[in-house]
């Protein structure tokens, strides 16, 4: 069979940020990619695949990916890279997985990612079962099949011999979810690979989304200390629970926007000795978050303004001035967006139309806030299926024609990978 490893396929220019102007309308580039015979090909050879892609996502997900412990999933996925023959697998400094298909030249440079982590802690069972087409397991979905389908693209390109003008590295990165705080992209884009990415795809749970717009979120742990002693013998002291009682009530009692859609929330609570102990500590976990920076900055400065209200009054109360407040930044997601109207939005949703898939532009938290709030050209998108009751025990994913799935994400970044 003829493969189109002696030549490289151009078909477009793809007009971003520093390039040159494009020839080519990028909302008409899902059609033009699949004029050409070679990317036909992969294209359908990669839903041949899709047994294969299935059989990577049950492996890798039964390997343990616990918050800040990715490694030996890591370690299986770096593998699993070489095995796809990309060249150049590593795993930097912060535990990121990366391995590379080298174009005609070095830029534009992809990065097609997904997250090695998940959020279920160390020991959980983590065993795929299989009954027809769905498969269950935690993290099957979010971000297994990410992975598999990265995986799939690799090999794919590989197989079918696409050589494309830019090169594209894949990655599996490391903390996307919870207190992760992108921890691995933040590593790539402020330290290991800064100024070199042009365009950033990151592959993230399932369905056929295209997420364009950043959830930015701003987490703190608060600690109230006091200097705590017996509930009767030292009756009159202030009382950091009390005084954690009033930030809740205090934020429970936020405005915030409706539009763009603003958020708070108080998550974990704990602190105290005993029942007959007024306590010397107790501590609160929150969430804040919104797409828009002036409206997470706003619900920020009401937070801020809670806690130390909530101390004063506390003191006030008892006449003392003895409770101290520590705000414990644990979590800063930027927000950002890319525009609708920009080159990778609108080849996104062109590819997604040639394909005949449903076209949904999203608002997320992902790991593209990050490339977002610097400017870069950056989407996330779901990995095809269908998945249920992510980030529970009970998560599942239906793979009817997940196949789909894994071709948009293929034509993706074949597409981005053009001048």
């Amino acid at each position: 069979m003829l493969r189109a490893a002696s030549a490289v396929v151009a078909l477009f220019v793809l007009a971003l940020p520093g390039l040159a102007a494009g020839q080519t309308d990028p909302g008409t580039l899902g059609t033009k990619l699949m004029q050409d015979a070679a990317i036909r090909r992969a294209v359908e050879a990669i839903r041949a695949a899709e047994p294969q892609t299935l059989a990577d996502q049950a492996r890798i997900c039964e390997v343990e990916a616990p918050p800040f412990k990715e490694t030996q999933r890591g370690v299986m996925y770096a593998e699993l890279l070489r095995q796809a023959g990309l060249t150049n697998v590593r795993t930097d400094k912060e535990g990121n997985v990366m391995g590379e298909l080298a174009g005609a030249e070095p830029r534009p440079h992809v990065v097609m990612a997904a997250h090695l982590d998940t959020v279920f802690p160390e020991g959980t069972d983590v065993k795929v079962t299989r009954e027809g087409n769905v498969m269950r397991g935690p993290g099957i979905g979010d971000d297994c099949r990410g992975l598999a389908v990265l995986l799939a693209v690799a090999r794919t390109m590989v197989k079918e011999g696409i050589k494309t003008p830019g090169t594209i590295t894949f990655v599996g990165n490391v903390g996307e979810e919870g207190l992760g705080d992108l921890r691995g992209v933040k590593y790539m884009f402020n330290e290991g690979m800064k100024g070199q990415i042009d365009r950033f795809v990151s592959i993230d749970g399932t369905g056929y989304g295209i997420t364009n717009v950043a959830v930015g979120s701003l987490r703190y742990r608060v600690t109230f200390k006091g200097p705590g002693g017996h509930s009767f013998g030292a009756f009159g002291l202030s009382n950091p629970i009390h005084a954690l009682g009033r930030a809740i009530a205090a934020i429970s009692n936020f405005k915030v926007p409706t539009q763009p859609k603003t958020t708070f929330n108080v998550g974990r609570i704990g602190g105290g000795t005993s029942v007959n102990a007024i306590p010397f500590e107790a501590w609160m976990e929150v969430d804040m978050r919104s797409s828009d920076p002036a409206s997470l900055k706003g619900v920020d400065a009401q937070f801020n303004k809670a806690v130390d209200d909530a101390v004063r009054d506390e003191d006030a109360r008892w006449g003392q001035k003895v409770l101290t407040a520590d705000k414990a930044l644990v979590g800063n997601r930027p927000a950002g967006q890319t525009s609708p109207e920009s080159p990778i939005v609108r080849a996104a949703v062109a590819v997604t139309n040639a394909l005949s898939l449903p076209v949904t532009l999203d608002e997320g938290s992902t790991d593209s806030n990050l490339p977002m709030s610097l400017g870069i050209p950056a989407i996330t998108i779901d990995g095809g299926g269908r998945g249920t009751d992510a980030h529970a025990l009970t998560e599942s994913f239906d793979s009817t024609e997940s196949w789909k799935g894994s071709q948009r994400a293929l034509l993706i970044a074949i597409a981005l990978a053009q001048k």
